[in-house]
């Protein structure tokens, strides 16, 4: 009887809740408890009881993840749940400026790796001095890169110099390329990881078609989840002191002779 009651009166229980979004009734207490939800209200038994703003408030949750990841979400709920919604917003706009960051890193490696050649099959090599005048930089760079595990090359038994193997001279290039396209030794390096474990330029092209394609699904998430957040922005009440102020049909009149009377 209870339930029904609940249920008639618009007062959802942790289970209704919970089936509606495909989660167990804990991960919403657990939502709650974080912030995620604002508070239940408690019936004279104790049992917890939802509204829907809260299944407003879980369903902009969920939609907000895929695009923001899940702390961020949680951060984004926690401060419109406490009412600092300028907070939340700087938090999606942190986001959408990451994945615009994301999107050029991903541009400035689909140039680079456009402009390489294949490596070629014969064991050519080469030396610092060679290859960095090719390159157009100082030998120091290239031995700053080398500490940065950016190029590996090999050295010389005997005489202790640096050798570059082909591999070696297409991974120097490739970092020449986004260093001039400003990005920072440690953006460049799990792009060269890659080209290492892939073998070669070939196969990352394919990794960076689901690349771009990983950038585009979370673009599109994060209008989704906007959406969800702006309709649960709409139905929440409006925080203490933003009432809306007295209309000029209410205001005090004022006295004769006042100023601008």
């Amino acid at each position: 009887m209870m339930e029904s009651n609940l249920q008639s009166s618009g007062r959802l229980r942790p289970v209704d809740l919970a089936r509606a979004h495909g989660l167990s009734t804990q991960a919403v207490r657990n939502y709650e408890a974080a912030g995620i939800l604002p508070a239940a209200e408690r019936t004279p038994h104790g049992y917890r009881t939802y509204t829907p703003l809260h299944a407003q408030a879980l369903h902009a949750f969920l939609a907000l993840v895929p695009g923001h990841g899940h702390a961020k979400a949680t951060s984004i709920m926690q401060a419109v749940n406490r009412d600092a919604t300028e907070d939340a917003l700087r938090l999606i706009d942190e986001s959408h400026a990451q994945l615009l960051d994301d999107r050029r890193t991903l541009q400035a490696a689909e140039a680079a790796v456009g402009d390489l050649d294949p490596v070629p099959q014969e064991r050519s090599t080469t030396f610092v001095g060679p290859l960095s005048r090719r390159l157009g930089i100082r030998p120091a760079t290239l031995r700053k890169w080398e500490r940065a595990g950016l190029v590996q090359p090999r050295r010389d038994p005997q005489t202790g110099y640096r050798v570059y193997a082909a591999a070696d001279v297409r991974d120097a290039r490739l970092v020449h390329q986004l260093r001039r396209g400003g990005y920072l030794l440690a953006q460049i390096a799990p792009l060269i990881a890659q080209v290492r474990s892939a073998g070669g330029v070939a196969p990352l092209e394919s990794m960076l078609r689901d690349w771009r394609a990983r950038l585009s699904a979370r673009s599109r998430a994060m209008l989704t989840g906007a959406a969800a957040l702006d309709a649960y922005l709409d139905c929440r009440p409006a925080p203490p002191g933003d009432e809306p102020s007295a209309s000029p049909a209410t205001d005090p009149v004022p006295p004769p002779g006042a100023a601008g009377a």
